[in-house]
């Protein structure tokens, strides 16, 4: 009799978990509680527009090829990757100077940059970007595909063996000034770790790893959009018999004798199973799925817990291209520091901020109709902000003007035809997001180096994938957790990626 498993939640941990599981022999079935499968990694249509809603940006491409692999399945079968050049433009406020660079993830392209904003820095760079892909290949080998306990193996990484001198106490901020001068050099080093929600004077050095993903190997684009990948992951689910229930929220985990047993539907329904993973947000599976006796991380947890920004995002259909952007764009604000102080410290809509534009449509043309471009925009907000409809509307107006000046436009808003905007509030509706964080948990160093585990320490057959666990925030960081669940459920206990199920 085959083992019956149901995984809460269909975002990227959560299907690749069920994949594996599907393909292992075990009977799953993925309860979503929206209309679309991919969690966060949502999409919508309208008036001819294509949007992602959620991730846009396709790294770590060897973390993919690895998890396809598991699956006996070659991912270029699947997906057309394309390679971005340039992998990204970053506009740089109020810098007569040097007001945009584009960034190849290609040093030979990118060293007359780097000359440029910091005279004789190749040599240096050179050194930091190799040392940073010895140490990502490091952290593959010795500590990313690890399930942890307490996870003071972090600090275990091998590295007096390896020759890397890496102190995991010193903050990206204080390890990058020991390398660099330049403000908008270590600004282009930093904004990587917007994608693990954290501010660079609180994150963790070994998180220069970012740096060796984005400058070694580049940013890609799935064509048809970031919704591919979801679309993939379910077919494979059904290839090997995953069932899924959509339209499906899930009101209670069933526990006996300190097992979990199932689910109850907020139908009433109850789901009967002898494995349940959540990839639900997990304050939301720990807090409210949960009774407070079995909780391992109850509010108390919560309430002292750093988190990732929300965001405030406007979906923008335009009547004609925007040559001036490319498909990655980042805007940063001339002061760095408050922008961050704003967004972590005193919490508040930040008054100069950094936001960040995909324009998809430079790409991949069919997601708009002919002659029009597609924007995402996305500005970070502090979490847990009360904010009114009116306060949106106004932050809106605000980004519209910046993007006006920033652009060199006159009558940008003139362009939209469509517009949908989307904000912590809709964060927890949609997600059940605690506070509307827009990632979950950041990646401080308390928090890296003591990550919520991926099973319950109090309920039996309980487990936890996804961003909010280890080993954190992003795609393939998700899928690496799904293999890590399913190596806790499998009892493998090896350090290192599995080559096959």
């Amino acid at each position: 009799m085959k083992k019956k498993v149901i995984i809460i939640g269909s975002g990227i941990g959560g299907l690749g978990t069920a994949a594996l599981l599907s393909k292992a022999g075990y009977n799953v079935t993925v309860l979503e509680k929206n209309e679309n499968l991919g969690g966060r990694a949502n999409i919508f249509k309208a008036e001819g527009y294509t949007f992602d809603m959620g991730p846009s940006w396709y790294l770590m491409p060897d973390v993919f090829e690895q998890y396809f692999k598991l699956l006996d399945e070659n991912i270029i079968d699947h997906l057309d990757l394309i390679k971005l050049s340039p992998s990204y433009r970053v506009f740089f406020s109020n810098d007569k100077e040097l007001p945009v660079v584009d960034i190849h993830s290609d040093l030979e392209k990118d060293l007359p940059l780097f000359e440029q904003l910091e005279p004789g820095v190749t040599p240096k760079i050179k050194a930091y970007l190799q040392r940073s892909g010895e140490q990502y290949e490091m952290a593959k080998e010795t500590f990313m595909y690890l399930n942890l306990g307490f996870s003071l193996e972090f600090l275990r990484w091998k590295v007096i063996k390896k020759g890397i001198e890496l102190n995991p106490f010193q903050t990206m901020q204080s390890y990058l000034n020991k390398w660099f001068k330049s403000d908008r050099l270590k600004k282009i080093l930093e904004y990587t770790l917007v994608f693990l929600g954290s501010d660079p004077a609180k994150t963790p050095a070994m998180y220069n790893i970012m740096n060796a993903i984005d400058f070694n190997m580049g940013v890609y684009y799935p064509k048809g959009g970031i919704y591919q990948i979801v679309k993939v992951l379910v077919n494979i689910n059904k290839k090997h018999g995953t069932q899924f229930k959509t339209n499906a929220p899930v009101s209670k985990i069933i526990i006996k004798n300190k097992s979990a047993v199932g689910v109850e539907l907020e139908n009433g329904d109850v789901l009967k199973a002898d494995i349940v993973i959540s990839n639900a947000d997990l304050w939301f599976t720990e807090t409210k799925l949960l009774e407070k006796r079995y909780q391992t991380y109850p509010e108390r947890y919560w309430e002292k817990a750093v988190l990732s920004p929300s965001a405030f995002i406007m979906y923008l259909g335009l009547d004609r291209k925007l040559e001036l952007l490319s498909h990655h764009n980042l805007r940063f604000g001339a002061d760095w520091k408050q922008n961050f102080k704003e967004l972590f410290d005193t919490p508040q809509l930040p008054d100069d901020p950094s936001y960040y534009i995909c324009k998809p449509t430079e790409t991949d043309p069919d997601l708009s109709p002919p002659g029009t471009d597609n924007l995402f925009v996305l500005v970070p907000i502090p979490p847990g902000l009360e904010l009114t409809e009116s306060d949106m509307d106004n932050y809106r107006q605000k980004i519209l003007n910046m993007m006006t000046i920033d652009l060199n436009l006159s009558k940008f808003e003139d362009y939209i035809v469509f517009e949908r905007k989307y904000w912590a509030d809709d964060f927890r509706k949609d997600y059940n997001a605690y506070k509307g964080t827009a990632l979950g948990l950041a990646h401080t160093l308390k928090q890296t180096l003591k990550r919520p585990l991926n099973y319950s320490k109090k309920v039996k057959n309980l487990y936890y994938v996804g961003a909010s666990t280890s080993p954190g925030i992003g795609m393939p960081i998700c899928l690496i957790s799904s293999e890590l669940v399913y190596k806790r459920i499998q009892k493998i206990k090896t350090a290192k990626p599995l080559k096959a199920l």
